[in-house]
């Protein structure tokens, strides 16, 4: 079981700080916190895994505001969310620069995140297995069933909006992702504590991908418990 904390553009360097020396991830659980780069730094030196909130292709080159991989091997990070959906709806991230991403980050050694999720229309269209078969199909064809690959199925209208998938709907995309590439596949999508036993007792999933309940100790410590083989 594998639980990330993605802080996405939260705490300071203090605040990171204080986190991680007030963290105590439980035994029997793999769990990394995703800070801002600011604070990777910070995070790394806690002695946690940490992996970057993204990651560019190229090893270096005119491509400003971005951060490679060797400069996150440099720090000490281990992994990389790549093509989390708030990357794909602000910023262009499209299934060909997350392929590419993905690509570079394994090459390099760092261990990913993939993201893939279909928004509200889509679902009410009927369209959730098209959706994710493309995007999971991507980055089949790009990477395969890479040892260093996890995938994280997150619905889009369920990240900070309070509703989550049921733990049938979940299933039931996990499994569709599944088959289409066999890599161990998180949840994501407004976990917290009290649905976490739930979600993580499902056969399909493989963990959880936290965002908002990610930023207080307690919250993710709660879910980090529940992610603990029975």
């Amino acid at each position: 079981m594998l639980v990330a904390a993605n802080w996405k553009m939260f705490k300071t360097r203090a605040e990171t700080g204080a986190f991680c020396d007030a963290f105590e991830p439980p035994a029997g659980v793999d769990v990394v916190v995703c800070p801002p780069f600011t604070s990777l730094d910070v995070a790394v030196a806690s002695g946690l895994a940490v992996y970057a909130q993204n990651v560019h292709w190229a090893q270096e080159g005119a491509f400003t505001g971005e951060v490679s991989a060797p400069m996150l091997l440099d720090l000490g990070v281990v992994g990389a969310i790549v093509g989390h959906s708030e990357r794909r709806q602000y910023f262009g991230e499209t299934d060909e620069t997350v392929a590419r991403r993905i690509v570079a980050a394994l090459g390099a050694g760092l261990r990913v995140i993939a993201c893939v999720g279909e928004s509200e229309e889509e679902r009410e269209a009927g369209q959730t297995e098209l959706v994710l078969r493309l995007q999971v199909e991507a980055i089949a064809d790009a990477a395969g069933a890479h040892p260093g690959l996890v995938l994280a199925y997150e619905p889009i209208w369920a990240i900070g909006t309070g509703r989550t998938a049921t733990p049938e709907l979940a299933a039931e995309a996990h499994a569709f992702v599944k088959g289409i590439l066999d890599v161990p596949v998180l949840y994501g999508g407004s976990v917290k504590p009290d649905n976490a036993a739930e979600l993580l007792g499902r056969d399909a999933v493989d963990g959880a991908l936290v965002g908002g309940a990610s930023l207080e100790v307690d919250s993710f410590e709660a879910i980090c418990r529940a992610a603990i083989p029975s």
